[in-house]
């Protein structure tokens, strides 16, 4: 198949309203796509003022506020007109990168017509639950996390350590890594501003982590 045959529908809970790893990752992962001729149509909640604007062409479905975390918002159906928009976009493969509803009902959508349904893992839902003191419901979610990345063809992780654990969870046979590495553009020592730091002589550290603005 040649890549100006292949549409991919991407499902996502964030997709720019809110800047995150995540939705930095799809953006780049839409704009590579759409360079290689891969046709590409993202699904995913809106909002009046976004963080940036989005790569590729982006279609509104209906969310509402997360309790507890108001800024990001959590889908509520694949609506009609949503269906009849990716019936029309027709594509061959859907990826879901976050499991909720409207991810739900897209990979029941996909399987009803035997397109391939991938699904990308950026966060580790189940392990928020301890935050809140709710560990004791850590087993259904994850029990919830095997059934929907159960029906997908294939599970995209960030790597072998990632890997390693939804394979011990048994949430897919088929894992396979998606090394998304380092944007060598943002993350680049010309933009280092050493107001109050050390002498420029001085060697620079970091640790190589997850943040999040809000956590």
């Amino acid at each position: 198949m040649e890549p100006s045959e292949i549409r991919v529908a991407l499902l996502s809970g964030n997709y720019n309203y809110v800047r995150d790893g995540a939705n930095q990752a799809l953006n780049r992962l839409v704009a590579f796509l759409l360079r290689q001729d891969v046709k590409v149509r993202i699904y995913a909640p809106t909002v009046a003022n976004p963080a940036f604007e989005p790569t590729g062409e982006l279609v509104s479905v209906p969310a509402m506020p997360i309790p507890f975390r108001s800024e990001y918002r959590l889908p509520l159906a694949l609506t009609a007109a949503a269906r009849r928009d990716l019936a029309a976009f027709n594509p061959n493969v859907v990826h879901v990168a976050s499991p909720d509803i409207v991810s739900h009902r897209a990979i029941s959508w996909a399987r009803r017509r035997n397109i391939a349904a991938v699904a990308s893992v950026h966060t580790r839902f189940e392990t928020y639950l301890a935050y809140y003191h709710l560990q004791m419901l850590e087993p259904a979610a994850r029990a919830l996390l095997r059934r929907f990345y159960g029906r997908c063809d294939a599970l995209l992780v960030p790597s072998g350590s990632s890997a390693a654990v939804l394979r011990a969870q048994r949430m897919s046979k088929h894992i396979w890594i998606w090394a998304r590495g380092v944007d060598r553009e943002q993350f680049n020592p010309a933009r280092r501003d050493r107001t109050g730091a050390a002498p420029s002589a001085s060697p620079t550290t970091s640790s190589p982590s997850r943040s999040s603005a809000g956590s």
